[in-house]
């Protein structure tokens, strides 16, 4: 049986990574973006160009997307020149963040061509793209899940969260509110604690031999915040997206989320104090403002 094509649509700060591990691997690949010079490197690799979604769908059997926006992901899959009107087309992978309304919605829309939606948003972050250590949640049937499984190795540890449409993207967003969680009280600490006299190396040495270790104390804290960097890979918009859909979600299914609506007010102040493309981890400069007080500068330490 000969190895299917693949397209990828989206070669973002996640996307393009991703797809450059698929083409490295070995697979054919069909690429699309609005960007002239990710696509440029993917084509310096051995991609191919393709000029919108249906085109990727013409040339390839299975469709990777990695995109921002639920409404972008809707367009691109199912709008006018989208994924649903190619002619090769039959399974598209979704490794965006959207919610589980969104999946379900594509995932109705594709059937309809015989094209099977795999709800597989990601976690890992940028780093975790370039290494292939993302975590896949992903959703779809069974049999389906069997195919894809040797190539969603390549970019990352493949979860399988069940058959239904939108299961992964439940999962995504609970675990991006736990991240954000973490990392939000974790800033504040810091902050106290450096306002008390600590010296916040010592404060997260204590943090990761204890209790208090998560993912902010063991990872962005010491790669992005006490560098004074703030470049971890992932925006402030992004983030209170993610976590808008999460509390979204949860007022739907009528679960109450006190701590999740702190953690959205706090983006959002910190959104309008640094802007849509700040990275995430000036949280902690909100908080220093607040505090009067700044997280003195240390060098980056890998270990």
């Amino acid at each position: 049986m000969s190895t299917p094509k693949f397209g990828f649509i989206g070669l973002g700060t996640m996307g393009e990574p991703m797809a450059r591990r698929l083409v490295q691997a070995g697979y054919a690949l069909t690429v699309f973006d609005l960007n002239e010079a990710a696509v440029d490197r993917l084509q310096a690799l051995g991609a191919t160009h393709a000029a919108d979604p249906k085109t990727v769908a013409d040339n390839a059997e299975i469709v990777f997307a990695s995109l921002p926006t639920p409404d972008i992901v809707q367009k691109v899959a199912l709008g006018d020149a989208g994924v649903i009107h190619g002619d090769k087309v039959r399974v598209f992978v979704d490794l965006s963040t959207t919610g589980p309304r969104t999946a379900k919605a594509v995932a109705t829309g594709l059937q309809s061509k015989n094209v099977v939606a795999v709800d597989c948003p990601v976690s890992g972050g940028a780093a975790g793209a370039e290494k292939g250590t993302l975590a896949l949640m992903v959703a779809c049937p069974n049999a389906t899940y069997e195919e894809l499984l040797p190539i969603l190795k390549c970019i990352g540890k493949p979860l399988f969260c069940g058959e239904a449409p939108g299961l992964g993207q439940t999962m995504k967003l609970v675990n991006n509110l736990v991240s954000v969680t973490a990392l939000a009280v974790s800033c504040e600490a810091l902050v106290m604690g450096v306002k008390a006299g600590l010296d916040p190396q010592v404060m997260l040495d204590v943090f990761n031999a204890g209790s208090a270790r998560n993912s902010a104390t063991a990872d962005k804290l010491p790669r992005a915040v006490l560098p004074r960097t703030f470049d971890f890979g992932f925006t402030t918009a992004l983030s209170l997206k993610d976590t808008r859909l999460c509390l979204d979600e949860a007022e739907a299914m009528g679960v109450p989320m006190p701590v999740g609506s702190s953690v959205r007010q706090v983006l959002n102040m910190t959104r309008a104090a640094f802007g849509d493309n700040a990275d995430f981890t000036r949280i902690t400069c909100l908080i220093e403002q607040w505090a009067g007080v700044e997280v003195p500068t240390r060098p980056h330490n890998p270990n």
